[in-house]
Parts: C-alpha cells; structure tokens; sequence
C-alpha cells in the first residue's frame, strides 16, 4: 500500500493542495489504483518555498504544480504502483 501525503497548510493550500488531492484521486480512479494507493492531507511537510509538497510513504518531498499532476502520478507514483 502506497501513500501519498500532499501538503494543506497555508501556502500549499493558496497554491492550489486541494485541487491537486482531487486531481490525484480523479487519476487514481480512472487507473483503478484505489486498492494500493490512500491520499492523506498533511499539515506541513516543512517545504513551504516549494509548495505544493507531495511526499510518498517515506521518500523525499517533491513540489508539485496543479499542470504537473499527470506527470508527477506518472513519474513517481506508477512506477511505485505497477512494480
């Protein structure tokens, strides 16, 4: 089980976390990836110069953009899900 822990507090959340959750969730629905992928709200990832922060599991913290949704699912969450 993956989990994916994208950032809420202030300056992620003006920079657009809660579009991007939906975001993630619409793409793991289509994928049919609900079984192995859980989307968590964290408070402060502690990178808030690089907002919106993602963080997978226990890996590094990546900053991500409401247009770079497919690519970052993509790059760091399909290969996670498909090994």
């Amino acid at each position: 089980m993956m989990t994916i822990h994208v950032c809420v507090g202030s300056t992620c959340y003006l920079k657009g976390s809660y579009n991007i959750i939906h975001q993630i969730q619409r793409i793991i629905g289509e994928r049919d990836w609900g079984e192995q992928i859980t989307v968590k709200a964290a408070f402060c990832l502690g990178k808030c110069t690089d907002a919106v922060c993602i963080k997978i599991d226990d890996g590094p913290i990546v900053s991500v953009k409401e247009e770079e949704v497919e690519q970052f699912m993509e790059e760091w969450v399909a290969r996670g899900v498909l090994r």
